[in-house]
């Protein structure tokens, strides 16, 4: 069995049976038939990584290496699934391991970008398969300031492959070019963009002359293919220390919680707000454990505050069949965790009050639904 650049030139032999698409099959919980023969799809890619990290212990030992981060196209709870098996499979000796979607790489990498680069909008293409659009979008007047990243698909422009015949190449150019400088055009029109990067190897074969030369006016352009893994790199380093940019900014991405969730409390006799998630987290990695004791009656009250600019909610969870007890004789053990980006689950547990009050054993459970963008 072969991997990477050494299967792909076994496969263009025909030497061999190449296995391609893996993440896409294990996300959807496909079998890899090879020679009537099933095998598991997760299991082939943690093969994979660990052959891969095999590579990077050559030149650095695992021991030393404090994180890794995983940067994947999107990032739906079946690909959280997927990538917390391939990662228990691997067994890594390592403190933090982390994921995040190429939205969020591109995020990262913006951040750790010189500001003039930044300074207005950044837009980037990315012409792997088919064309897309990513736009960075930094509203100044909140703090922290919020980023958006709007994206748009063009799935009528595909990766061409260019004719070997010459004339004929250049005609599919021409027509390449024209096609991208009217998105270009539409891209740009009425919008302050400072830099532009564009990704994928269906920029190579210098074909984009007349749009080049429109994405060029006053603005910076680069190309290249490695501003995902980069941006998962600095992703990692902005997990393990925090920067100053990183600490004044915060994204809203589609892996991100859209709300403060809280609740009011008595602390010392005063009112005060307890914060339970905080908006800004990937909804796969935050989860809430802590107890209360209950002023009176059986309802919990919470707020949540969406950073989206809608309204504040306010949730009631109502306990029914607690026992009625004195004021300030109930306690309850709370656990709350997202289940999705626009989904939260809260767990409530009757601790009751020591001797006086034994816990009843009753439990609640309650979905609750949260703001996307």
């Amino acid at each position: 069995m072969v991997y990477g650049k050494e299967a792909l030139k076994h496969g263009a032999l025909e030497d061999g049976i190449l296995v391609e698409n893996l993440l896409f099959l294990a996300e959807r919980g496909e079998d890899v038939i090879v020679e009537e023969e099933c095998f598991d799809p997760v299991a082939l890619l943690t093969l994979f990584v660990k052959r891969s990290l095999a590579l990077l212990n050559m030149h650095i030992s695992l021991k030393q290496v404090d994180a890794f981060m995983f940067t994947v196209e999107d990032l739906t709870p079946r690909m959280v699934d997927v990538l917390g098996k391939i990662t228990a499979g691997l067994q890594l000796e390592v403190p933090h391991i982390y994921f995040q979607s190429h939205l969020e790489s591109f995020y990262h990498y913006v951040l750790y970008q010189p500001k003039e680069m930044w300074k207005n909008d950044v837009l980037v293409f990315d012409y792997s398969m088919h064309l897309r659009s990513y736009c960075f979008t930094c509203n100044k007047r909140t703090s922290p300031q919020v980023v958006f990243i709007t994206n748009r698909e063009y799935p009528d422009l595909q990766r061409v492959v260019f004719a070997e015949d010459e004339k004929e190449a250049e005609v599919q150019k021409r027509q390449l070019d024209g096609r991208f400088l009217q998105i270009v055009e539409e891209e740009v029109q009425g919008n302050m963009i400072s830099t532009v990067f564009l990704l994928g190897d269906g920029f190579k074969d210098n074909w984009a002359s007349e749009s080049l030369r429109m994405l060029c006016r006053n603005r910076r352009v680069f190309q290249g293919n490695n501003l995902y893994s980069k941006g998962a790199c600095y992703g990692a380093v902005e997990r393990l220390h925090p920067g100053e940019e990183g600490q004044s900014h915060v994204y809203l991405g589609r892996d991100k919680l859209k709300a403060n969730i809280g609740m009011k409390v008595s602390r010392r006799g005063e009112d005060s707000y307890f914060a339970i998630l905080d908006a800004g987290c990937n909804w796969y990695e935050i989860s809430s454990d802590f107890e209360v004791i209950l002023e009176k009656g059986n309802v919990i009250d919470l707020l949540i505050t969406p950073l989206t600019g809608g309204a504040v909610v306010d949730k009631q969870i109502i306990l029914d069949g607690l026992p009625e007890r004195p004021e300030r004789t109930t306690r309850l053990l709370i656990h709350m965790e997202m289940t999705a980006v626009n989904q939260a689950v809260i767990t409530i547990e009757d601790l009751g009050f020591g001797e006086l009050f034994p816990s009843s054993g009753k439990g609640w459970t309650q979905t609750i639904g949260l703001p996307e963008l």
